[in-house]
Formats: C-alpha cells, sequence, structure tokens
C-alpha cells in the first residue's frame, strides 16, 4: 500500500505576515497556503507607472492615495492578502497593523494589467474575492499586449456594469474618482508584441 504523500503546512496570517516581512519576493496568502508573485515584464511595469503617474496628478488636490503593488491588500471576509498592481483609497486610509506591517483594507478602485499568466485569474477568481470588500466601487483590467481597458462599475444593487475601451484616442472615465485619462497616455511608450493584431487576436 503506497503511502499517502504529506500535505503542505498550512500557515496561519501571523506566520504569513512574519514571512512576508523577511522573504525576497512577495507572496500572496489564501486559505492556509502561499503563492509567488512573479516578475513582471517592461510592458506591465511601463503601464503601471503611467497609469500611478497619471492618477496621482489629477488626484494631487484632493484626499485620495493611489497605491502601487508594493502595497499588501487584505479581504477581511476569506482572510486572504493580495497585492494589486494599483490600489487607490479615499479619505480616511484603513490599515491593519500586524507584525510591524501595514495592510489596506478600504481601497475603492483596484487596476490590474493583464498577463498571460494572470488575466483568467484576474477576470475571475480574484475579481469575485475583490468584490467582498465593502469599500470597493471600480475594476480596471489593462492589457498589456493590445489596446484595450475593460472597466466594471458597482451600481444600484451590487450590479456591476462593463465598460469597454479599444482605441489610443479613447478616454477612460473612472467614475468613482471623476477622473478621466486618454489611452494613449497610459499606453505611453508600450510598445505591443508583432504576434499580436490590433484586434487582440493572437497570431
Amino acid at each position: 500500500m503506497n503511502a499517502r504523500p504529506k500535505e503542505k503546512p498550512r500557515l496561519t496570517p501571523e506566520e504569513y505576515l512574519d514571512f512576508e516581512k523577511t522573504s525576497e519576493i512577495r507572496h500572496e496568502y489564501f486559505d492556509g497556503e502561499i503563492f509567488a508573485m512573479t516578475g513582471a515584464s517592461l510592458n506591465h511595469n511601463r503601464i503601471q507607472h503611467n497609469l500611478s503617474r497619471l492618477l496621482g496628478n489629477r488626484l494631487m488636490e484632493g484626499s485620495c492615495d493611489v497605491l502601487l503593488s508594493d502595497q499588501r491588500l487584505k479581504i477581511e471576509k476569506i482572510g486572504k492578502y493580495t497585492y494589486p498592481d494599483i490600489a487607490v483609497v479615499c479619505g480616511e486610509v484603513e490599515l491593519e497593523e500586524k507584525a510591524g506591517l501595514d495592510t489596506l483594507l478600504n481601497p475603492i478602485v483596484i487596476a490590474e494589467i493583464l498577463s498571460d499568466s494572470t488575466e483568467a485569474y484576474d477576470r475571475g477568481e480574484k475579481f469575485r474575492h475583490y468584490r467582498l470588500l465593502p469599500s470597493f466601487r471600480e475594476y480596471i483590467l489593462v492589457s498589456q499586449y493590445f489596446c484595450c481597458i475593460e472597466k466594471y462599475l458597482r451600481g444600484d444593487g451590487g450590479i456591476w456594469i462593463y465598460s469597454s475601451y479599444e482605441s489610443m484616442d479613447q478616454t477612460l472615465k473612472i467614475d468613482t474618482l471623476d477622473c478621466e485619462l486618454l489611452l494613449s497616455d497610459i499606453y505611453y511608450r508600450v510598445e505591443f508584441g508583432r504576434h499580436w493584431t490590433k484586434d487582440g487576436v493572437k497570431t
């Protein structure tokens, strides 16, 4: 009779935070397991920089903070820790303070830059989990392979309203922040690969 393989030991949230404090790479945490966050492409980094700079400039005079992917976020309802590419919080910032680490609790806007390896997760399970955040109002998904930005806005009764933008001369309206950004500015210096058509079809 074959012995069963040993299950990986599950971490408590406190053990995860202690580990994360000294780790050289970031990890998500959910249901006792940790998941390493991989490095990003040049396009990803350029989009993240452009979007955070544009948002920061637009929101400079207000009470909002634009936080990048080093800022950990906790979804309290399910005890999940994760790292959005960009999170915006307005007004009082609510933090969990444990193990000498600050973890954000109340973003109103989250943006994720899609990759081949994360797109299904960002659209599916991760979005479902983000929707458990009471403060969360708007979700922005940015392709790094072709010109396409998709937006989900929480409407009346918790219904999520979908919009898409697929031309460089279009303007992305972020309703929650009363903010408009040109796609050409978001995609400044981003070079799309030759294996993608302008319609987002991989060849």
